[in-house]
This record gives C-alpha cells, structure tokens and sequence, in this order.
C-alpha cells in the first residue's frame, strides 16, 4: 500500500493567495495519488476558492485559521501573538505528527522563526539553511544558505555541506554530488575569514565529495553540485540569478519581435526555445526546503502561481518517500558521536 505523505500548505500566504494556492493543491492531487493536502487559512475564503473545481474530496481537506501573518510584521513577535494564523497552525501541525511537510510562499522571517521554534531543529543541527535548487547548464544545483543564516560560522557550512550532499543524492539522483563553497577566486588562499575556516574542515570532511571553491560566474556552468555558503552571499547569488533569467528570456523575445525574417525565426525555433527556457523557469524546480529540522519546511517565492506550489507539494512526496530527515539525522549524530 502507498504511504500518503500528508502537507499543510499555507493558503493564505503569498501575492496571489488563496486563489493560486488552491489552484496549486487542486492540481498537485490530481497529478500525484499519494499525497494529501490540508489547506490552512480562512475557511470561508478557501471554500470559494475550492468551488466549481473537481478533486479527490479524501486528498484535501481545509483546516480554518482566522490569522494571517503579513510580510511586513517582524516575524519573531507575530508568531508569537498570532496563534491562529495559517503559519503557526500549519506549523504545529507538522510538530504535533499530523503533516509530514508544511509549505508556504508567505512571510520568510515567519517561516524561518517557526520552523526553528515550533517544528524544531534535529538534534546536533546547528543552523537549518534554506536550499534552493537553482538551473545550470547542465542541470540543476542546491544553493545552501539562500537566506537563513547570514552570520554563519565554518562548522555551520561543514553541516550545510553535508546535508546538501544528502539531499541532492537522494532527491535529485546525483550520486557522489560535488561540494563547492562560494569564493572570490579558485586559489584555496583566497576569501574573507570564514571561508578561509571553513575550506580546511570541509578538505577534511569525509562522505562528501568537496572539490573546493567556486566563483560565482561558474555556478551557471554547473561547476558543483552543492554550492555552500552563508545566507547573504547566497541570497545575493540567488536574487541576481532571477533577475538575470527574468531579464535574459525577456530580451530573447523581444528580439524574435523585431522583423518579420525574426518572427518567422521564431517560429521555427519556438518548440526548441520553449523546453531550453522550461529549464530555466525557477517554478519548475519546487521550494527551498529549510534543511535539519524535525519535520519538513518549503518555502515558496512570494509571487509563486499554481505551478510552482503543485511542484513543491509534490517535492514534498520524494523528501519523505527518501527519508531524507532520517538521512540527515543519522549523518549528524554520527558525526556527534565520533566527535566524543
């Protein structure tokens, strides 16, 4: 028998919520028999949403909360005074065992105080970075930290490193996934003083493959499988790399508009354009999973459309089916225990 994997998605979170958001859960249910969506929020709100549309009455389910925590709020206090938000409530839900992932395009502080405070870290996790996948030239890699923990320290990274190496082999199928952290040159001696720290312990790290440091202009080129780094280099690589995109495939159609000997171009090259481009679309690739807590957390983009919260419910489905919390949990208690 298929074990349901069981996701409280917030409904209520994000620039296009509920109505996105519902349409994402509808869509995830029909493409994947295996999962179970709970859609937390305002009842009422979700209920309008959920009219007229055809799904599995079993596979989602509503569970009403009146809150709503709002990007702007500092984050620490409204997790703490908004009980009944749709953060908090679908949180507590996957602490208490009733969800096995919760997922959210609402507030990222919210969501990174939360999954600290209510679901919790794994034993012997230090810090739980956020990690992306981000597309290369010939693939895809996990950006780890993108935005959890801008004042890291080296034996941070060296976690990072690790649980980055799980996830991208059991996940994504990459055996043996090469390890880079982010510098300013390819020469060991170079780098600010934590990079400088933290090269020497992940050289000396076993059951990673480290391959040493990488520049950001190679990430594109898929350099490495596993770029480390702290959250604000990260969120600095990860924010530039959407702009680019954005901007690149908006430039790319604008110039197949300009003549006709363009247009009829275009439409040569539109069936071959169109799947080189899918592969470069950041909703294709799902969330960014807050690695080592006690209970899976995916972010979404704030701006996320359906699409992008059907893949990351389903990214939900292979993160449990993998084990990968289990993997990550015996990866760093291990660790602990040869440390004593």
């Amino acid at each position: 028998m298929t074990e349901i994997t069981r996701v409280a998605l917030d409904a209520m979170g994000g620039d296009n919520a509920p109505g996105e958001m519902v349409k994402g859960a509808v869509d995830a249910v029909a493409r994947e028999k295996s999962i179970k969506v709970f859609l937390v929020g305002k009842e009422e709100a979700i209920r309008r949403e959920l009219e007229g549309c055809a799904y599995n009455s079993e596979q989602i389910e509503i569970v009403n909360a009146t809150e709503v925590i709002e990007t702007a709020e500092p984050p620490v206090n409204a997790i703490r005074r908004k009980k009944d938000s749709s953060i908090v409530v679908g949180m507590k839900m996957v602490k208490a065992g009733e969800a096995d992932a919760f997922v959210s395009a609402g507030s990222s502080g919210a969501i990174l105080v939360g999954g600290q405070t209510l679901v919790g870290r794994i034993k012997g996790v230090e810090r739980p970075p956020l990690a992306p996948l981000i597309p290369t030239k010939t693939g895809v890699s996990l950006l780890v930290d993108c935005g959890a923990n801008v004042d890291a320290r080296a034996s941070h990274l060296v976690q990072f490193a690790k649980m980055g190496s799980i996830y991208m082999e059991n996940i994504m199928g990459v055996k043996n996934p090469r390890v880079g952290i982010v510098n300013i040159g390819a020469e060991e001696e170079k780098g600010n003083a934590l990079v400088k720290e933290t090269f020497p312990l992940l050289k000396e790290t076993e059951g990673i493959n480290f391959i040493g440091s990488v520049e950001a202009r190679d990430i594109p080129h898929g350099a490495a499988d596993v770029i480390v780094c702290e959250a604000f280099a990260g969120n600095i690589i990860l924010k530039l790399y959407e702009g680019v995109g954005d901007v690149l495939i908006k430039k790319v159609k604008a110039g197949m508009m300009t003549s006709l000997r363009s247009k009829i171009g275009a439409l040569l090259v539109k069936p071959a354009l169109k799947e080189t481009l899918k592969a470069f679309d950041a909703s294709e690739h799902g969330g960014a999973p807050l690695l080592g807590l006690n209970g899976l957390v995916v972010k979404t983009h704030g701006s996320s459309r359906s699409k992008e919260v059907t893949n990351t419910l389903i990214q939900c489905v292979t993160f449990k089916q993998q084990r990968i919390n289990e993997k990550i949990k015996n990866c760093i208690q291990t660790d602990a225990a040869s440390a004593e």
